[in-house]
């Protein structure tokens, strides 16, 4: 799975209506983590990572990564 960015977790997450709390419990992290990371005050382990792409995926999220065209970003399924 590509690296995926603070931003684009904020964006998703924002985009499918989902609160802080709400992905938290969805990804099965603390809150806390997700807070963290979406500020950019801290990293986070690549198996947390993983878990929260996920479930944003789940939730209908398509991550795009950056190109020659411009910087990462998401998109919501059809």
């Amino acid at each position: 799975m590509p690296i995926i960015t603070p931003l684009q977790v904020k964006l998703a997450r924002t985009a499918i209506g989902l609160g802080v709390r709400e992905l938290a419990a969805a990804a099965g992290v603390a809150p806390s983590t997700i807070q963290r990371f979406e500020s950019e005050r801290g990293d986070m382990q690549s198996r947390t990572l993983d878990k929260v792409q996920q479930a944003l995926e789940a939730a209908g999220v398509i991550f795009i990564p950056a190109d020659s065209t411009g910087g990462p970003g998401i998109r919501l399924k059809a």
